[in-house]
């Protein structure tokens, strides 16, 4: 299995700050865990611009806005380090 370039913030007892607030309400919402999210936004961000992936994590998979921004601003910011 390929490593992952990107990863969730670990659990904590704090609560969540920025776009991984919106972790848990992404996972509930769409079904799936926040990593196939992450996979999905970094693999897209090595052709797209930011808008761009947000616009495909909207069309193809009915993503709200705030959802697809959240994911695509934490992706960018761990791949920029």
């Amino acid at each position: 299995m390929a490593e992952h370039r990107v990863t969730p913030p670990p659990p904590s007892d704090e609560k969540p700050k920025g776009p991984a607030s919106y972790f848990p309400s992404i996972e509930k919402n769409y079904g799936r865990p926040i990593q196939d999210w992450l996979d999905i936004a970094a693999d897209q961000l090595d052709t797209q611009k930011h808008m761009e992936v947000v616009e495909y994590l909207k069309t193809e998979y009915g993503l709200g806005h705030g959802h697809a921004q959240a994911i695509v601003g934490y992706t960018k910011a761990q791949l920029a380090g």
